[in-house]
Parts: C-alpha cells; sequence; structure tokens
C-alpha cells in the first residue's frame, strides 16, 4: 500500500521528513475513534444519526462533495475506523509518504480487528520494496493485488523492456480508478490519490482537488465495479509477484510506526483539535447530504480502445451533446481527443455557454501533458470557448488549504476533474479531458441529477476561474512566459515528440 515516491527510512520504514509530519498525528485519530465508538457498526451509528438513511438508500443516493482534502481525509479515516466487515480501496497511486503510510497503518488496524481488507493499486508509479509488499499482505486479513504489472512488481528490467515493444498499447494502459468502499454501505471517488499532495500536507506543492461521499443504493454499482477489476485476469495476487518470505509479519510493520506517530514530537498540537472535533463533523456531513439520483460510470479492465465509444467516456459526450445552456468543466489536462473540440464548438455556435479551467503552464505538475494542450490553445479561443488557465499561486490555496507549519509556502496545481451541465447536471470522478482517459485509462466517476448540487459545484469551480485564482487566457495572452525557463524547455521538448494519443 506504499506505492510512490519514496520518502521511507529503509531500515525502519518510517518517514525520514520530519517537516511532514501533521499526517501522521491523524494515526492518533484512529485510537479515539476506537474508544468512543466501542463495538458499534457503521449500519448502527447511520441508524443512530441518520435515522432515514436506511428507508432512502434503496432508491436514492446520498451525496457529500468533499472539496477540502482535509475534510477528505477524515472521511476515510473515520469510515476506516469505523467498518467492522470489509474495505476495498482502489488506486492508481498510493504513495510511500506521510498519507501513504498513515492509509497502511489504519488499514492493517482494520485487518487485525477482523475486518476483510482488499487493496488493488496499479503498478505504473509502484516504488514500494518488494519486503514491504510482502508484509502488508501477509496479514491474514489483507490482499493486495496489482492492476497490469509490467512495469515493477515482480518484472525484471529485461521483462520491462520487452513489455514496452511487444505490445506498447497494453504496456500504457492503466486503472486510473480512484475507489473506497466501506462495509458496503459508503464509497468515495474522485480525483484523489493516496499521497501527500491530494490532501494538502505536501511541502512543495499540494493539488486543488476533489472527491464525493455516496451512502445508499449507487454503492452497490461501485461495489460491483471493484469485484469486476478484482477478479479480472490483469489483476495479479502479489503472492505471485513477490516472495511471501521477504516480508515481515503485518503487526511488525504496524508496531513500528505506532511507535514512531505516538511520540508527541512528531505532530502538530493542532492535529488535537481536529481529533476532537472528528465525530461532530461527520455527523455534520450525514446531515448534509443530498438524497438524489445518482449514476455511476466506469470503464472495463483492459480497455484499450480504438473507439471513442467507451462507456465512460461515451456517457460524458451523451451529457455534452444534451447540454442546452450551458457546459462548465474543470479538468487539470486539457489535451482533446478526436471530435471532441469539434463538438464543444458545435455547441457554442448553438448558443451553449462553454467555460473550461485548466492548469496554466506555471501550475502543471505534467509539462508533457501542456505540450498537447498548448499546440491546442489557439484553436480552442477561437471555437468561441471561454478558456482560463489555473495561477500556481491561487488565492484559493488560502481558504481551502488548511495552513500547517509545513505547507503554508507550497505551490499549487490543479487536479479536479469536474463538469456542470445547464446548472443541473454534474459529474464529479477521475476522468481528464485528454486522449489517455478517453482511449486508454480506465476511469470511474459519478453523473448527479441535481439542480442543487450542481450550482454548488458551479460555486466552486467559478471560485477557481475570478481573476485572483485563473488568469483568462486570449489570443493576446497566456502566463506562459510566467514559467521558469527549465519548465517552458520541457514543454518545448514533450512538443517536439509525436505522443499526443498517450497524454
Amino acid at each position: 500500500m506504499l506505492l510512490g515516491r519514496s520518502t521511507m527510512n529503509q531500515s525502519l520504514r518510517i518517514p525520514v521528513k520530519i517537516s511532514h509530519l501533521i499526517p501522521i498525528g491523524f494515526l492518533l485519530l484512529f485510537n479515539f475513534t476506537a474508544s468512543a465508538q466501542g463495538d458499534s457498526t457503521l449500519a448502527a451509528w447511520l441508524n443512530t444519526h441518520c435515522p432515514s438513511c436506511a428507508a432512502k438508500s434503496y432508491q436514492k443516493t446520498g451525496v457529500y462533495i468533499l472539496e477540502s482534502g482535509e475534510d477528505a481525509l477524515l472521511a476515510r479515516a473515520w469510515l476506516t475506523q469505523t467498518a467492522r466487515q470489509s474495505i476495498d480501496v482502489q488506486y492508481f497511486i498510493w504513495g510511500t509518504d506521510n498519507i501513504g503510510i498513515l492509509a497502511a497503518e489504519a488499514l492493517l488496524a482494520a485487518a487485525e480487528r477482523g475486518v476483510r481488507v482488499r487493496v488493488l493499486v496499479d503498478d505504473f508509479l509502484l516504488e514500494a520494496e518488494n519486503r514491504v509488499l510482502a508484509s502488508l499482505n501477509n496479514h491474514p486479513n489483507v490482499e493486495l493485488r496489482i492492476y497490469n504489472p509490467k512495469h515493477h512488481a515482480g518484472v525484471s528490467v529485461l521483462e520491462r523492456i520487452y513489455y514496452l515493444f511487444s505490445d506498447f498499447k497494453s504496456f500504457n494502459q492503466r486503472m486510473h480508478d480512484k475507489v473506497a468502499i466501506f462495509d458496503d454501505l459508503i464509497s468515495i471517488t474522485g480525483g484523489r490519490n493516496m499521497a501527500d499532495e491530494y490532501f494538502d500536507y505536501d511541502s512543495v506543492y499540494n493539488f486543488r482537488d476533489r472527491d464525493v461521499l455516496l451512502a445508499g443504493s449507487v454503492t452497490a454499482d461501485v461495489k460491483e465495479n471493484f469485484d469486476e477489476f478484482w477478479d479480472s485476469s490483469l489483476s495479479l495476487p502479489v503472492e505471485r509477484l513477490v516472495d511471501p518470505l521477504s516480508g515481515d509479519s503485518g503487526e511488525s510493520l504496524r508496531d513500528e510506526l505506532r511507535s514512531y506517530a505516538e511520540d508527541p514530537a512528531n505532530f502538530d498540537p493542532k492535529i488535537r483539535q481536529m481529533i476532537n472535533n472528528t465525530t461532530s463533523r461527520i455527523r455534520d456531513v450525514v446531515a448534509d447530504m443530498v438524497w438524489t439520483d445518482v449514476e455511476f460510470i466506469n470503464d472495463t479492465p483492459g480497455k484499450a480502445a480504438e473507439s471513442l465509444d467507451e462507456k465512460a467516456y461515451g456517457r460524458l459526450i451523451a451529457e455534452v451533446r444534451g447540454a442546452q445552456e450551458s457546459i462548465l468543466i474543470q479538468t487539470p489536462y486539457l489535451v482533446f481527443p478526436e471530435g471532441g473540440l469539434a463538438l464543444l464548438a458545435e455547441k457554442v455556435v448553438e448558443g451553449v455557454r462553454v467555460r473550461i479551467v485548466t492548469n496554466s503552464m506555471p501550475s502543471t505538475d505534467n509539462p508533457a501533458a501542456f505540450s498537447g494542450y498548448q499546440r491546442q490553445r489557439e484553436l480552442i479561443i477561437r471555437s468561441g470557448i471561454e478558456l482560463y488557465e489555473f495561477r500556481h499561486d491561487a488565492a484559493v490555496r488560502d481558504t481551502i488549504i488548511a495552513k500547517t507549519r509545513t505547507n503554508t509556502d507550497a505551490g499549487i496545481s490543479l487536479h479536479a476533474k469536474s463538469m456542470v451541465v445547464d446548472d443541473s447536471r454534474l459529474f464529479i470522478g477521475s476522468f481528464n479531458l485528454d486522449p489517455r482517459s478517453a482511449q486508454l485509462n480506465t476511469e470511474v466517476g459519478v453523473l448527479i441529477d441535481n439542480p442543487g448540487l450542481a450550482k454548488a459545484l458551479s460555486r466552486h469551480i467559478e471560485t477557481d476561474m475570478s481573476s485572483e485564482n485563473s488568469w483568462a487566457v486570449s489570443e493576446d495572452f497566456n502566463p506562459d512566459h510566467i514559467a521558469s525557463r527549465r519548465k517552458n524547455l520541457e514543454v518545448w521538448f514533450y512538443g517536439l515528440l509525436p505522443i499526443t494519443s498517450l497524454l
């Protein structure tokens, strides 16, 4: 479960960057909620604090949009502690930083309570050592599988080269899904991976991101999709990839993490206030859920389509075609797949207002993707689409990101993937508006038909588009010159390569 950029001490497997200590303080949250809740189950808690939830959940879904990284992390932490039967998680990235360590410790703790834990992670950015993978998987209540392992897990350099040249498309096909399911009752999906920068705790830069918490009927569809990936021949058990004997016991690993977390020097005093407020905040979330119709959209394992009619992209295209008044899109990477720009240009001619906010060159974390957008930018503007580029110094970082002693000077980059159509329907998910999401990566998300939620999401996106957070781009102005010379050179270099279909 510790799968991203490594910050781990190789002997103790604990963070060595003391500047990132606050997330580890969340480990105390799990001990706090355990004593506060006793043996209560998630279902029992919902029955107590939302007596009408059970009846509503048969046909409707409760929806709560998680805008801040702090709320998104607290929700996951509380649900992990409260679950008593099963936890299923599916991610593209699971970091070896503090958030990744926090989540691994929490899931091991759940497994020790008897909860069945299943973790499915894509192989592409996997950096965890074999012994860490084996240690986690050695717990009798934990199962860990790796999706499409052709890069790292159990793969030699020669095998990697073979896969690269023998089946290039499959080599590049990734599981971009981000899903967590708790006791088959509540699920979370959206744009956040499991790493510091997705929850506002990185000291260098953090993502402006978005998730949605779902309680009720749609969770069955989320679970069905998870099971399809779990059972896919592309998802291999860790014991088939690494030697189980190379790992320690799960108990040994957790003891090391807990010892580190219980050192008072390793967390900010602010964490105590957050711990004390957690249960009341979760009650507020449940009370504020909007019960409505929700459609879960997804792709199938192994997606590598020549056609753009795959389920997720095709469903989003249908929503765009049906727009009568307005389309508002927020995407970190904007590289139109074939026919995409023409469709939106057609909607503009029909009188539909189309607005898009994406990363600027100064804010982007992906110069390769920006190179593809840069080539299309002039055509996008000429089509009549109102185009905005997110600022690297956006003022929203001071309002939506909880300030800590470590992230005060961190930059900000856009990572939220959302759309609002006619101020009445909305999408939140993992889908980027680019060829990779349309044709190559598997994606998930939810379509919600609810004017109240749509208007609320529109307000958040429009705030991100305001002058203190984004630049309005025109044929006469773009902020490329504000980016560093190095980043400009990176974008220029990638622009020379024939990689548009991979962006």
